[in-house]
């Protein structure tokens, strides 16, 4: 029998060959790194569910930013949690709320390092669902929406390079934009939680934020798992409506998403390498069940390989490092 004329293990004998052809490249620039920002911490605490990520006092947050920025990564996400929460998260819009003073900060200190923001109640209310209740316990979409886009502008106020809405309201989008024009921010993009999955994959985050609903759960405004043609269309809504980038979350159980979403919309897209999906990383490497460094660089690749631009991932830090090794 003739060997075949094509020998594709031709280019793979080599690492600079294997290099020559790679068809993805993941680089620190591709990444961001979220950051728990608590009011009124000292220092930093720890998140057992999350083995090396910390819930950081501002100041903690500044040298934190400054870290990852050194490594190459561009862009933070700040999660602020809030010393007193309240039925309408009013925490969330405060001006002097600890996303804001954490936005300042970062930026002051670091002002080549882009600070995006979470734009969202659930850290601030305290039931935990992410817009204002109805009498009925369910989330009321207008009002919640209009708390929304108060909040965008407060934290463009603060000086964040980019806000991200993950409430997951209708219309929470167009509303956000039509605030930021209005109160002079039209250059403020928007990065939209436009699919955002009702998963499983968000536990250890609920923890480390404090933002588990105190009844029922999110499958009234997040998405269901089952659904792929929705997803789609939630993201085409919110480029019609003003985002500038549109995220999947979570990212690994989501390839598939992001892959249509990519090729749908042409627009820049964001996936999320969420809580749950590091932690069984994380636990399994504690175990020697496998290589932390090899499974990590190849989960990330995989997102970037299904078409996403940005990863959002806590092993940011490390990915980094790793690369530049």
């Amino acid at each position: 029998m003739p060997f075949p004329a094509t020998r594709l293990r031709r280019l793979r004998s080599t690492a600079p060959l294997r290099a020559l052809v790679r068809e993805t490249e993941l680089n620190p620039s591709d990444l961001v790194l979220p950051l728990f920002v608590e009011a009124g911490l000292e220092g930093r605490t720890p998140i057992e569910a999350m083995p090396g990520v910390e819930r950081l006092s501002i100041s903690q947050a500044v040298e934190e930013a400054g870290s990852a920025h050194a490594l190459g990564i561009p862009a933070v996400l700040l999660f602020g949690i809030p010393a007193h929460k309240d039925a309408e998260g009013t925490g969330a819009y405060d001006d002097e709320g600890v996303t804001q003073l954490a936005s300042r900060a970062i930026k002051g200190a670091h002002p080549d390092l882009l600070v995006l923001t979470d734009v969202c109640l659930c850290e601030y209310t305290d039931h935990g669902h992410c817009g204002l209740l109805r009498d009925d316990g369910c989330v009321d979409n207008d009002p919640s929406v209009e708390l929304i886009a108060r909040t965008a502008v407060s934290h463009a106020r603060a000086g964040a390079d980019a806000v991200a809405p993950s409430d997951m309201m209708d219309g929470r989008v167009g509303a956000i934009r039509r605030a930021l024009d209005e109160e002079g921010f039209a250059d403020t993009p928007i990065i939209a939680y436009s699919a955002k999955y009702a998963s499983a994959f968000y536990g250890p985050f609920r923890d480390a934020a404090g933002s588990t609903p105190a009844f029922g759960d999110r499958r009234g405004y997040q998405m269901d798992p089952a659904n792929a043609d929705e997803a789609v269309r939630e993201a085409l809504q919110d480029v019609e409506e003003g985002a500038d980038v549109i995220m999947v979350k979570p990212a690994l159980p989501y390839l598939d998403i992001v892959r249509a979403v990519k090729e749908q919309s042409r627009m820049p897209v964001a996936a999320y390498n969420v809580s749950g999906e590091y932690a069984m990383v994380k636990v399994a490497a504690a175990a020697g069940l496998l290589d932390e460094r090899a499974a990590v660089l190849e989960a990330l690749t995989a997102i970037r390989r299904a078409g996403a631009d940005i990863v959002i991932t806590y092993h940011a830090k490390d990915a980094a490092k790793w690369l530049q090794q």
